[in-house]
């Protein structure tokens, strides 16, 4: 995966998490401030917690579809990889 190629991609995990599920977000080509902001304003979207470390975007449970909505309400290109 290429940071920044103008895709961001949203991926279901639980691998190496004790069975917990995680939504990660990669590929926002994003200052280390304004994808802090944008983590804590889709936690609060979904009501849940979650990081943001890496240049990628953890969110706690599986919001899939409500993030993929409100990314692309922002005018972001958004593909669901993974599981």
């Amino acid at each position: 995966m290429e940071r920044g190629d103008g895709v961001v991609r949203v991926r279901r995990e639980v691998k190496g998490r004790r069975g917990k599920t995680v939504i990660t977000i990669s590929g926002l080509a994003l200052p280390r401030a304004e994808l802090h902001t944008l983590a804590t304003e889709l936690r609060r979207r979904c009501g849940t917690g979650g990081s943001a470390k890496d240049g990628v975007i953890e969110i706690q449970g599986d919001h899939r579809n409500l993030l993929v909505a409100e990314l692309e309400c922002r005018g972001y290109t958004v593909k669901r990889a993974g599981g």
